[in-house]
């Protein structure tokens, strides 16, 4: 543990949950060896720091150290940026260029965003990594190189490899040693410390008095998703501090300069890519809902002005009274028990002249004569539950409505014009 602190204060690292020492101690570990590490983690959790301590505790910490950015290269330029080029191998190239494998001979690669590699440079890397073999573009001489490669990624690889976006010889390649680096909501018990310490750089940076937070606005802070991890937290304290004109925040004043901080960390499903279109189906099938509730209530009213009107017999009015009214008024559990048991009483006690006819399943609502018992039985019809059938009939009512605007449609039924053309297309609505 020693040893451990001594490397957090060298390189910066702040923090003593057990998930980062976990990390930080398999990064000491594997630092004087020349294994092929993979770091995971989220987008802001310091993975770059990761790399830095893990070259400057290997043999190769004097030689260079190179961070490269994958996803910031265009997949055009790759090839030449990592591996070099001849003169004239391409349009632009007046002269030949070393790459970064080739000026980091013996020292460190570290390649951040690798899931975002193009498939051709991912095959050139992976012959690097089995024999230290390269070709410059534009060239067919071999060259050897002696690199130690530190991988990154905020995706999950594996699911790459599924797709076909990434390859399962390279992933399995770079993964031999895996370091997940915690994602700040992870790590509760740093989240104060951390806020802390950036507040007091910007103070000493600015000369200014460091901003402090109360108890009630440290929970908050605590009890916030970070979504942008560590970035997003030093953000907020350099913001606090020029913005906020107390130097002790409470939760009413941190909110108001942050309203997301009221943010819950919720179980969600979360993949990427655009779910725009699930999310405006989602609130179509939440307005076919609420407009089933409202027809409900209209049966409801309907139902007791049948029975009103056509004088019929029911066991209890009252009840269908309640139903009109919208119940507005619920009784607890034990005293709707006790309703029931007064209700039992009462029947059993009164003549049998008294008591309301026995019901019938059979006999009809309504009876214009009741004499006449010559009628048809009803036809039972269940409603259709189909959700795809109830969102086609939502699109249909709502182009009925505006006269085929699909403009309109779409903002009656809350979702954008291209997401109902799409729909329109998919149910053959034209």
């Amino acid at each position: 543990m020693a040893n451990l602190q001594s490397i957090k204060q060298k390189f910066g690292v702040i923090g003593s949950s057990p998930a980062l020492d976990h990390a930080l101690a398999t990064a000491v570990r594997v630092a004087n060896t020349d294994l092929t590490v993979l770091i995971n983690g989220q987008s802001g959790v310091g993975k770059e720091v990761f790399s830095s301590i893990i070259h400057s505790l290997s043999a190769r910490k004097h030689n260079n150290f190179i961070a490269i950015n994958c996803g910031a290269i265009p997949a055009g330029t790759i090839n030449s940026e990592l591996f070099g080029h001849e003169k004239g191998a391409f349009t632009g190239a007046s002269t030949e260029r070393k790459g970064y494998f080739e000026t980091a001979d013996t020292g460190t690669i570290f390649l951040d965003e690798i899931a975002e590699m193009p498939l051709d440079t991912q095959a050139f890397l992976l012959r690097i990594l089995e024999s230290g073999e390269f070709f410059r573009v534009g060239s067919s001489k071999v060259l050897k190189t002696d690199v130690r490669v530190i991988a990154a990624t905020n995706v999950d690889l594996e699911k790459r490899v599924q797709s076909g976006k990434f390859r399962e010889d390279l992933f399995y390649r770079l993964s031999t040693v895996p370091i997940k680096v915690p994602a700040l909501r992870e790590r509760q018990e740093d989240i104060s410390i951390l806020f802390r310490k950036f507040a007091s750089d910007f103070a000493d940076k600015y000369r200014t008095s460091t901003v402090r937070l109360d108890e009630k606005a440290t929970l908050l802070l605590e009890n916030y998703p970070w979504p942008g991890n560590i970035r997003e937290l030093k953000n907020l304290a350099e913001q606090l501090s020029v913005m906020s004109e107390e130097k002790i925040i409470d939760a009413e004043m941190l909110v108001k300069l942050m309203p997301k901080i009221l943010k819950r960390n919720l179980p969600a499903i979360h993949e990427n890519g655009d779910d725009t279109g699930n999310l405006q189906e989602r609130e179509i099938l939440y307005k076919l809902l609420f407009d089933m509730k409202n027809d409900l209530n209209d049966l409801k009213s309907l139902v007791f002005e049948l029975i009103n009107n056509n004088d019929l017999d029911v066991p209890d009015i009252r009840s269908l009274r309640q139903l009109q009214q919208g119940d507005t008024s619920r009784k607890s559990y034990p005293a709707q028990m006790a309703d029931l048991q007064n209700k039992e009483h009462y029947y059993n006690t009164q003549s049998d002249t008294d008591k309301a006819p026995a019901y019938n399943p059979d006999a009809p609502i309504i009876i214009e004569n009741p004499t006449d018992r010559n009628y048809d039985k009803m036809e039972v019809i269940e409603d259709n539950l189909s959700l795809e059938d109830m969102e086609k009939d939502m699109i249909t009512r709502a182009l009925k409505k505006h006269k085929g605007r699909r403009k309109d449609a779409a903002a009656e039924l809350g979702i954008s014009e291209r997401t109902l053309y799409r729909k329109i297309k998919f149910y053959e609505l034209d």
